[in-house]
């Protein structure tokens, strides 16, 4: 006849064992320290990028030249 009380036993056994080694796997899928798992889609960002003042700052002098050439080559010649 089989005892039942140590076959419970043994299955108690083994689903410890099965749950420490399921959290091993979650932890490694979750990478070091990281919360998003390797399986998920990372995409570009959409939209503009953001920019510093310093960046701003040398966009605006760089326009103004590129708007004053170009307004400067619209006007007709005086002579």
């Amino acid at each position: 006849m089989i005892d039942l009380y140590k076959t419970i036993q043994d299955l108690h056994a083994e689903k410890e064992r099965l749950q420490l080694v399921i959290a091993s796997l979650v932890d490694l899928q979750m990478g070091s320290g990281g919360h998003v798992p390797p399986t998920a889609k990372i995409g570009k960002r959409r939209g503009r990028k953001a920019m510093g003042d310093e960046e701003r700052q040398a966009v605006s002098v760089r326009m103004k030249k590129y708007w004053s050439v170009r307004r400067d080559a619209a006007l007709p010649n005086e002579a």
